[in-house]
């Protein structure tokens, strides 16, 4: 059994961050060179993507506790 439930919005936003803490820390080591302007599109974009994940992975819970139940309506996460 699982500790808790899996969050693939918070994996690609750490994934992300890790990204760019790699590129410009093998930019600090002398590795390569990785312009100042490179975490803006980067951090940006994985964002977005870590929120598109978040919705999809929420409106899948969703629905399957909505229709945990068929003959009784209990309301789904995030209903009052």
């Amino acid at each position: 059994m699982l500790r808790h439930e899996f969050r693939p919005g918070r994996l690609l936003a750490g994934a992300t961050a890790l990204t760019v803490a790699a590129l410009y820390g093998g930019d600090a080591a002398g590795a390569w060179h990785t312009p100042w302007y490179t975490a803006l599109p980067l951090t940006f974009g994985g964002l977005t993507l870590a929120g598109l994940a978040a919705w999809a992975a929420y409106a899948s819970r969703r629905r399957r506790a909505a229709r945990a139940v068929p003959g009784e309506r209990r309301p789904a996460p995030g209903e009052p």
